[in-house]
């Protein structure tokens, strides 16, 4: 129930009171997690198109 009442005070405020929660927000929080980590970046060196020799040298020897 305690819901109910913080969204429809939430609603109530005006674009400049969201505006400043959301600065608040940040201040204590930070501004959230990045857009893009270091697991979606290639690696150093790495370059696209990989030739297709890599990828047979990559085959274990059970699929040979």
């Amino acid at each position: 129930m305690a819901d109910d009442t913080a969204d429809a005070d939430r609603s109530a405020l005006t674009p400049a009171e969201r505006a400043e929660r959301r600065r608040r927000l940040a201040r204590i929080f930070g501004d959230g997690p990045p857009t893009q980590t270091r697991d979606d970046l290639p690696e150093p060196g790495e370059r696209e198109g990989v030739p297709d020799e890599w990828w047979r040298r990559q085959v274990p020897p059970h699929h040979g």
